[in-house]
């Protein structure tokens, strides 16, 4: 678990930083660097084509921790980083101009070598980001806070398709994002979603199925990678998707999606047997925090805990701008729900 909180570098700027980099009121820049073996720390930039270098630094979206932009600064504007289609064994990592214009992003040697930044490897969601020497040596790509604290800097890739979206005319593969180390070393690959009641009582959450039988509902880690977990529904024999779906309601409805295209209902169940909503809370940004709901309207929050008792945070995660963010089964997809390392955030 992190203590991402940083409200005296959020309220005092750095006096160092670029008009585009100086940080609004709940947001905290952190560098973008790869680290050897040894532990040099390299500095990880964007490159035109004329070789004119530009920062690349980590963004918390509002405030949030759990997921955070990674961003070229050039001419005082943020350019995302994404990797792009490529048939290379390895990913291509890439800024992208508003107007469609590729650039390079590349470590920094301190004897001027400029090394390949590339994703090398995927397992479930999650894509190893590398620098590359010539010697074909991988060193790490770290997020790392003004107070020392560092992040992962990783692939993220949400859908099955090739195409995972388009930014100013361009086509990407995945995301690149900043999020938590996960430290905890388990064996560990089915967790458990529970809702924690203020008093300490933990409610199972369960999906409904279609003649009022209580099903499971797990997080699965996929090759041991515990950075992002998939929320899975077991009805039937079967492993659903669980998802926030497009809706005008104050909350937003989460639910398990059948194979064709059934919905089915999520819940927290009491100890008296009650069921309780299980919803995504509006706010602004990636993350969307997912609770259960009394009937009295108090919010509980939902967890992943392994059989040997770690807990992760159970999220909505939204990763486009757009109202739809994907279809499954032909149901309309407002936002992901994963399971991701814990961050102790300001004003949650």
């Amino acid at each position: 678990m992190i203590n991402a909180c940083d409200k005296k570098q959020a309220e005092t700027p750095n006096k160092d930083a670029t008009a585009a980099e100086k940080p609004a009121a709940d947001e905290t820049i952190w560098h973008v660097k790869a680290i050897s073996p040894e532990g040099k720390i390299l500095d990880v930039k964007a490159l035109d084509k004329d070789g004119n270098i530009f920062d690349v630094k980590a963004f918390p979206r509002n405030g949030d921790y759990h997921l955070m932009d990674i961003k070229a600064i050039k001419d005082g504007k943020k350019l995302p980083v994404k990797m792009l289609l490529s048939h290379d064994a390895n990913i291509p990592v890439k800024a992208i101009g508003e107007d469609g214009t590729i650039y390079d992003i590349k470590a920094l040697t301190a004897d001027g070598a400029k090394l390949d930044v590339k994703g090398v490897g995927q397992v479930g969601n999650i894509i190893q980001v590398k620098a590359i020497t010539p010697s074909k040596e991988y060193f790490g790509i770290k997020a790392i806070s003004p107070e020392g604290h560092l992040y992962d800097v990783k692939g993220i890739k949400m859908l099955k398709d090739s195409i995972e979206g388009q930014i100013n005319g361009v086509n990407f593969y995945a995301h690149i994002k900043g999020i938590p180390q996960v430290f905890t070393a388990t064996e560990d690959t089915i967790w458990h979603i529970k809702a924690i009641h203020p008093n300490g009582k933990i409610l199972d959450v369960k999906a409904i199925g279609k003649d009022g039988s209580l099903n499971n509902v797990k997080a699965i880690a996929k090759g041991q990678d515990m950075h992002m977990m998939d929320i899975k529904a077991f009805i039937g024999g079967k492993i659903l998707p669980v998802k926030m779906l497009v809706s005008d309601d104050e909350h937003i409805p989460v639910k398990a999606i059948g194979e064709d295209g059934t919905i089915y209902d999520i819940k927290a169940i009491t100890p008296e047997g009650d069921r309780l909503d299980v919803k995504g809370i509006r706010n602004p940004g990636n993350i969307l925090q997912l609770k259960a709901i009394s009937k009295e309207g108090d919010l509980y929050g939902v967890k992943a805990i392994s059989p040997s008792g770690n807990l992760m945070d159970v999220k909505g995660i939204k990763m486009v701008d757009d109202k739809v963010e994907m279809k499954v089964n032909g149901v309309d997809v407002y936002a992901h729900i994963k399971a991701i390392p814990m961050v102790m955030e300001c004003g949650l």
